[in-house]
């Protein structure tokens, strides 16, 4: 598709926001949407941590439990 029939397509309202940024607009909205992509990138991340520390949190306790109950099987009652 040429460059001039390109954002035909496009709503009238987005064409005039497209039309109207200037340099900086379109390196800030850059910015931005790298920006974004590292937040959801950390917030995957910090989701799996999460996950991973209840996992670690419930074996310890779930090896307490055996523990205590080989002790006191041990102990004959």
């Amino acid at each position: 598709m040429s460059e001039a029939k390109r954002f035909d397509d496009l709503p009238t309202r987005t064409k005039q926001f497209l039309s109207n940024l200037r340099d900086e607009e379109i390196d800030t909205l850059n910015d931005g949407i790298r920006l974004v992509s590292a937040i959801r990138t950390v917030g995957t991340f910090m989701k799996w941590v999460i996950v991973g520390l209840i996992g670690i949190l419930a074996g310890f306790v779930m090896i307490g439990e055996s523990i205590s109950k080989i002790a006191s099987w041990m102990k004959g009652g």
